[in-house]
């Protein structure tokens, strides 16, 4: 789905702004061409969002919904991420605030809210509700077929979850555009989508059918673009995550990205589960695509580090090291542009 890119968006972020839940509301004041008239957020009110995010955007940061209302948006955005994707009880007065002053609304998490009586009987001729998390239509089990195709497939890993798969992968399809390339990023998860208005919602997917509907997707663009660049989720280290594999299966990747978060020893949500040494992850990795694919060759060629943490020097001698570790190229991709990365993904 699509909405029109003249549509004036607000974007609600409580307590995601500067905390750890605002995953989806950063991506997309980042790297949304939507005109963003608001962020929504009682914790940031009246605070810059440059000083405190450092996203170069001039957005008032206000404390409700009917605050942002002066802005005339007309979309509201769910901006946050929690852990198992459930809307905040608190968040209902906002929606409703929302829906009866025209605006329509954009909903990426796992509660759907296109079917709920008391907010469909607020929309008015020409809103609507898109619940982002939904599984495509006619779905099969996959079947490697993405290995007949002619273009690049270059799909992101981690070693954990929310460290910049998505950033890394948008940064290489622009950059990758700006070489001439026929380049497509294709959006895996809630907030890609709502970037890209197209791809799927991996999470949404039954796991039957998971790798099934990457390949449907690889397939629909892969014969139309030279390069691919594959939105990545979770992590095979992380204890919870299912969406690794069936993107690997799914897109029969055909090179690899690794990204990692600098100076990060443990999995982020369950400490007592250590992050290996890069080269370990690396192997694991090209291991598990091999398999994948029924033993072909996919390497990892090149280390995405996030170094968002670190001070400039401090970031620099992260990747200096990193690629000492490794001996594959690596960068910051947001920080320092991903050339470096993309002429990796090149030359294999």
């Amino acid at each position: 789905m699509h909405l029109p890119l003249n549509q004036r968006v607000a974007i609600l972020l409580h307590e995601g702004t500067t905390g750890t839940v605002g995953k989806t509301g950063l991506a997309l004041l980042r790297y949304s061409e939507y005109p963003i008239v608001a962020v929504i957020d009682r914790d940031a009110a009246g605070k810059s969002l440059r000083e405190i995010t450092g996203i170069q955007r001039d957005v008032p940061i206000v404390e409700s919904v009917a605050d942002a209302l002066q802005y005339q948006p007309q979309v509201l955005v769910i901006g946050i991420a929690p852990k198992g994707g459930a809307i905040p009880e608190d968040y209902w007065i906002e929606l409703k605030t929302a829906l009866g002053a025209g605006m329509s609304l954009v909903n990426g998490l796992h509660t759907p809210l296109a079917n709920i009586p008391e907010l469909n009987a607020l929309l008015q001729p020409g809103q609507l509700i898109w619940d982002v998390r939904k599984e495509p239509p006619n779905l099969e089990v996959a079947s490697a077929a993405a290995r007949t195709l002619p273009c690049r497939r270059v799909l992101t890993v981690g070693t954990d979850m929310a460290i910049g798969k998505m950033s890394t992968s948008i940064e290489l399809h622009r950059a990758s555009k700006l070489r001439g390339l026929r380049s497509q990023f294709l959006a895996t998860g809630q907030t890609g989508v709502m970037l890209a208005g197209d791809g799927i919602a991996l999470d949404a997917v039954r796991v039957d059918f998971a790798a099934g509907a990457v390949e449907q997707m690889v397939m629909r663009y892969g014969k139309d673009y030279d390069i691919l660049h594959i939105e990545g989720q979770g992590s095979l280290l992380h204890p919870g995550s299912t969406a690794t594999l069936p993107l690997i299966r799914g897109s029969q990747a055909t090179q690899l990205l690794l990204v990692h978060r600098a100076g990060q020893t443990h999995n982020k949500n369950n400490p007592h589960v250590p992050i290996p040494p890069l080269p370990q992850v690396i192997h694991l990795y090209e291991t598990v695509a091999s398999a994948g694919g029924a033993f072909g060759t996919v390497p990892v060629v090149g280390i995405a580090l996030n170094t968002a943490h670190l001070d400039e020097d401090a970031a620099q001698e992260a990747i200096a090291q990193t690629i000492a570790e490794t001996g594959l190229p690596c960068t910051d991709v947001v920080r320092f542009g991903a050339d470096v990365l993309l002429d990796a993904v090149m030359q294999n």
